[in-house]
């Protein structure tokens, strides 16, 4: 038997996902916790349309000029994602301020990329320590509907049973197709049995994330606390837990980049 460790990408196919097979201490952990049912009806998993730049840091990382993964705006020049939405090549643009993704009208912006930072010890096929960093190539013009959104100030767990929530373009579930309007859905974080929980967050249903959802922030108090990156099994019917990774886990990384612009 095995199951499926899928990043979140757009298009879910090789190299832009990884399968892995799990362990058998990592299957029996699972198995141990599969009480976390998710169920899907719309949206993002359960999730229903935002509010048009309700959330301004939301970022479109696009292949193509289509859309990729997710990430949010940490600062005028670096936008956070998961290292797994890059694979080196093709490139990526960053599309800031968008909701529909096909309204041009509605005064989005797209950069490119000048440098792509993954964290040095990111393992593409155990997804741990799936951070990455992008340096745009020119300073982001902040506005009503461009802004950063503040990560965590020090390393600190977040309490089970917490309510936190995610926003994306992903798609609406398993054979369905990308959104082109950001979705949002309320998620609540639970142990993080079976995986690193040093470096992870674990949420389960009512919501939940999809293919392209990868990279998009975890918010709680209008912070961003973790980033999406993987699900085990399917969107409508994972086998665990939604994976997040805990920014708070790699602050001085984080802010050994930050800091040195």
């Amino acid at each position: 038997m095995s199951y499926s460790l899928c990043c979140l990408t757009e298009n879910t196919n090789p190299p832009y996902c990884t399968m892995a097979l799990l362990s058998l201490l990592l299957l029996a952990a699972l198995l141990l916790n599969l009480s976390h049912s998710a169920s899907v009806d719309v949206g993002i998993i359960n999730g229903t349309e935002a509010k048009p730049h309700s959330r301004p840091y939301m970022v479109s990382l696009q292949v193509n000029e289509r859309h990729h993964c997710g990430g949010f705006l940490v600062s005028e020049k670096f936008v956070m994602t998961a290292a797994h939405c890059w694979n080196t090549v093709p490139p990526l643009t960053a599309m800031l301020g968008a909701h529909n993704l096909e309204n041009s009208k509605e005064g989005s912006i797209r950069m490119k990329v000048e440098t792509y930072t993954a964290h040095p010890h990111y393992n593409p096929i155990t997804l741990d320590n799936d951070i990455m960093l992008l340096k745009l190539k020119k300073t982001v013009p902040l506005g009503p509907t461009i802004k950063t959104i503040p990560i965590p100030k020090k390393e600190e767990d977040i309490p089970v049973g917490t309510k936190c929530s995610v926003a994306g373009w992903g798609q609406t579930g398993d054979n369905k197709s990308t959104s082109k309007r950001l979705m949002k859905t309320s998620i609540t974080v639970t142990d993080c049995k079976g995986y690193d929980a040093q470096q992870r967050v674990c949420a389960v249903h009512p919501g939940g994330v999809c293919s392209g959802d990868s990279g998009g922030p975890l918010v709680f108090k209008n912070t961003a606390v973790g980033i999406v990156s993987f699900i085990v099994g399917k969107c409508e019917t994972p086998l665990g837990p939604n994976g997040f990774v805990k920014i708070s886990a790699f602050l001085p990384w984080i802010r050994s980049i930050l800091d040195h612009v």
